[in-house]
């Protein structure tokens, strides 16, 4: 005899999502197939707007918070339970995939429209959640939303926060707020019983092992720093080299350095640098200012104090005659998600007879915050070649919808506790 989770797990429908994550690909579509949606943008609004419109068509409440989370909410038997939290980011990078953190929302939208579908309803409520500024592209620290919302940041903190261009987050917070009408404000909500997020993988793991889903063991630890390189602006044709304090060539060589001290043999270390910034950014003057930003991930959180300890002493004090100051922007230790949670996930592919991997995250993600709080966990979906952050982002309807049928699996389950 079928349960409700088999029924509702059977009624999820892979075509409407795929329409879903295409419509929603429309807004702030990229030339090659990607998506620039950052945070609190025009953009943002939009998919907000239809999120919210999506949502109302299958009944489902809308409530915000102060720092611009989205909340749709499908009632449970129980008003006074804890809900169930299930959702991802709407938010890109610059030039982004279509599907890293709409995916998880449309997949939790898409699990209560079949738990709507196969008449199923649950003892608690389950909310679609929309995390503000996970990716932390246009405004740092990411996972702004979740941060909020757990406790972890303080949102008097970074209403401050500027862009590139001086925008404020309070400034911009507040357009996209008022671009999105009768959405609800709800600061008092009790903390969920439980999240799960799924995602693609942005890794090559599963597509490799030719597995259609993963279940996610936690995230790696997740440090950010700015540094900042002070030199002196002159004229290029006359300064002699042994005079200068070329603010460019200093910044080049601590890049240098640092990659040779953190290489690890077992190529475990996650290093980058992502942006750089070059005043006054002229053929003609020696750089005098020289802005860049540090990505360091490991997963073990003793590794990642002795590889950050490498990063102040490198970056410390003077360097080819120029100024060396570092920031630490965001800290966020390595997560281990809810055992309870990952077996409901593991019994709910089980139920599917789907084969599925077992795995660490290399990204961060709202998860790993929303463990600090409740009961959390993963589900991963394989992506063409793991590539992500990155126009060309790709995932198979197939792959997608076994994930949400897993996904619509846990949550009848946890949603019942």
């Amino acid at each position: 005899m079928s349960t409700p989770a088999d029924l509702a797990a059977a009624a999820l429908d892979g075509e409407r999502l795929w329409a879903r994550l295409m419509a929603l690909a429309r807004v702030g579509a990229t030339p090659r197939g990607g998506v620039n949606r950052q945070a609190f943008s025009p953009g943002d609004a939009e998919a907000r707007r239809l999120l919210v419109d999506w949502g109302s068509t299958l009944g489902l409440r809308p409530f915000g918070d102060r720092i611009g989370n989205l909340f749709l909410r499908r009632e449970g038997r129980d008003p006074g339970a804890p809900a169930v939290l299930a959702g991802s980011h709407l938010d890109s990078q610059p030039k982004g995939g279509k599907f890293d953190g709409a995916y998880g929302v449309l997949a939790a939208l898409a699990a209560v429209e079949a738990l709507d579908s196969a008449g199923v309803s649950t003892r608690r409520a389950i909310e679609v959640v929309a995390w503000s500024n996970e990716e932390g592209s246009r405004f740092q620290p990411g996972t702004m939303g979740s941060g909020v919302f757990t406790g972890t940041m303080q949102l008097a903190d970074l209403l401050a926060v500027t862009d590139s261009a001086g925008v404020t987050v309070e400034t911009a917070l507040a357009q996209t707020l008022s671009a999105v009408p009768a959405v609800a404000l709800r600061d008092d909500a009790p903390l969920p019983a439980a999240y799960v997020e799924a995602h693609i993988e942005q890794g090559p793991v599963l597509e490799r092992a030719g597995l259609p889903v993963g279940v996610v063991s936690g995230t790696q630890g997740l440090r950010w720093f700015q540094v900042e390189v002070a030199g002196e602006a002159a004229h290029a044709g006359t300064t002699p080299q042994r005079l200068r304090r070329d603010a460019l060539k200093a910044a080049a060589a601590l890049v240098t350095d640092l990659d040779r001290l953190l290489a690890d043999a077992d190529d475990v270390v996650r290093f980058t640098v992502g942006r750089f910034e070059v005043e006054p950014n002229s053929p003609s003057t020696i750089p005098d200012r020289v802005l860049f930003s540090i990505d360091l991930r490991h997963r073990d959180a003793a590794a990642l104090e002795h590889l950050t300890a490498t990063i102040e002493a490198t970056c410390g004090g003077a360097h080819r005659g120029c100024e060396v100051s570092l920031s630490r922007t965001e800290d966020v230790a390595p997560t281990t998600f809810d055992p309870g949670v990952t077996d409901v996930i593991r019994r709910a592919c089980a139920a599917l007879g789907l084969a599925h991997g077992e795995l660490l995250s290399g990204a961060g993600h709202d998860a790993m915050l929303l463990a600090r709080v409740c009961p959390s966990g993963m589900i991963f979906v394989p992506g063409k070649g793991g590539i992500s952050h990155n126009e060309t982002e790709e995932a198979s309807p197939e792959h997608l919808a076994a994930g949400a049928r897993v996904l619509t699996r846990a949550l009848v389950e946890l949603a019942e506790a």
